[in-house]
């Protein structure tokens, strides 16, 4: 158990201030293996490519600095259609495991992700979800609360053949999810807005904007919303534990944390500047 001291100070009326000593307590938990599998294919992008990183780290007590890394772990991926294998290596030593040879995830295909550590053998499926391009990104003139806020346009058309879902990556660890429910089939123009803390202008920033499952999109709001908002980003330890789509196939008891997921993802650059 470890120990940690926390300084009181009691004010009391009528009594001189003091200092009480108070020892806490806090319970060390087993490490959990952290997988954050989430691929992007830039799908419009000509030639079309791909981010297919999985990260692998371990969870730490709350009062802990730094997440561990994992580096010596089994990761490859296996295409359900003709059960061919894509191997994926830890080059240098960081975690992050990339495939051995190039590897671009097809249409309608399922790949299952398996990565065994510890004499374990973790397991998670996953289907390319399909998105939209940008239709425009561009910087906008209006603000809010304080006057000092930046304001981002976007503009991107709705398939209306399908329920979407969507997540919005706007740099600096800033997400947005959506829903098509209120714009199915329509081109949605919306506002967002960086606080003055969270951009320095002049700078260049790069939006993205994925296709994400209903499944993935309940799991990233509730992962948000426990880490806090969008402080350390998405994949950082979450108060508690927050089950995703990969299990344990040798001890349910040890189950993981994270997700495997494939989006396609289109990408816009814009330069901020200082309005007046």
């Amino acid at each position: 158990m470890k120990k940690i001291f926390f300084y009181v100070t009691l004010i009391v009326l009528l009594f001189s201030n003091c200092e009480k000593v108070i020892d806490v307590d806090v319970p060390t938990i087993n490490p959990k293996l952290i997988i954050d599998a989430s691929f992007e294919v830039y799908f419009d992008e000509s030639p079309v490519t791909a981010k297919t990183i999985v990260k692998l780290r371990e969870s730490a007590d709350y009062f802990e600095e730094t997440i561990p890394t994992v580096t010596n772990a089994t990761v490859f991926l296996t295409n359900l259609s003709d059960n061919s294998v894509i191997n994926f290596s830890d080059i240098n030593a960081t975690g992050n495991y990339e495939p051995i040879t190039d590897f671009l995830p097809e249409d309608n295909i399922e790949y299952e992700l398996t990565v065994i550590y510890n004499n374990e053998t973790f397991k998670g499926k996953a289907t390319k979800v399909k998105s939209t391009p940008f239709i425009s990104v561009e910087q906008g003139d209006e603000t809010l609360f304080t006057g000092n806020e930046t304001e981002l346009k976007v503009s991107f058309e709705d398939d209306g053949n399908t329920e979407n879902f969507y997540v919005l990556d706007y740099t600096n660890n800033i997400f947005l999810t959506l829903d098509d429910r209120f714009f199915n089939g329509a081109v949605y123009n919306f506002s967002s807005f960086y606080q003055e803390d969270e951009i320095e202008l002049p700078s260049t920033v790069t939006i993205k904007l994925s296709g994400i499952s209903k499944s993935y999109y309940t799991y990233f709001e509730i992962l948000t919303s426990q880490a806090g908002g969008n402080d350390g980003g998405p994949f950082q330890t979450a108060p508690t534990a927050l089950l995703g789509n990969i299990i344990n196939t040798t001890n349910d008891d040890n189950y993981p944390l994270g997700y495997f997921h494939i989006s396609e993802t289109d990408t816009f650059e814009i330069s901020l500047v200082e309005k007046n």
